[in-house]
């Protein structure tokens, strides 16, 4: 990002980046700033010490591989929704679609497979 639109940011945090409209403390504004850095900095981090070296990844990267875990995982969407500050698990279902497709997909599979072993069985 460049760096106009930094300072464009923190300017619209500082005057109505709150929930509810209002402006964020001065502090919060250089958290939100210690934080777009910080990733840069772990990941140069990790890879001056490392073989295999990280690609350089957002926070909001790190976001979507959190969502995408836990669905993965078979946590239910209203769960993730709640953790990801999603006000309505709709939002969660469409930016994960394709999460969800896979499962679908996978639950077909188990399924046919579960009336493929009873329809195999021998009857008494």
């Amino acid at each position: 990002m460049s760096p106009a639109r930094l300072t464009k940011l923190y300017r619209e945090l500082a005057a109505n980046g709150d929930r509810d409209g209002a402006g964020l403390f001065p502090r919060t504004v250089e958290y939100v700033h210690a934080v777009s850095s910080l990733m840069t900095t772990l990941t140069n981090t990790h890879n001056d010490q490392q073989s295999e070296p990280l690609p350089h990844a957002r926070l909001h990267d790190l976001r979507h591989v959190h969502a995408t875990t836990l669905l993965l995982a078979g946590v239910p969407v209203h769960v993730v929704a709640a953790r990801l500050g999603h006000a309505d698990p709709s939002i969660t279902l469409r930016v994960y679609a394709h999460v969800i497709s896979d499962q679908i997909t996978e639950a077909a599979d188990i399924f046919a497979c579960a009336v493929a072993a009873t329809t195999l069985r021998p009857r008494r």
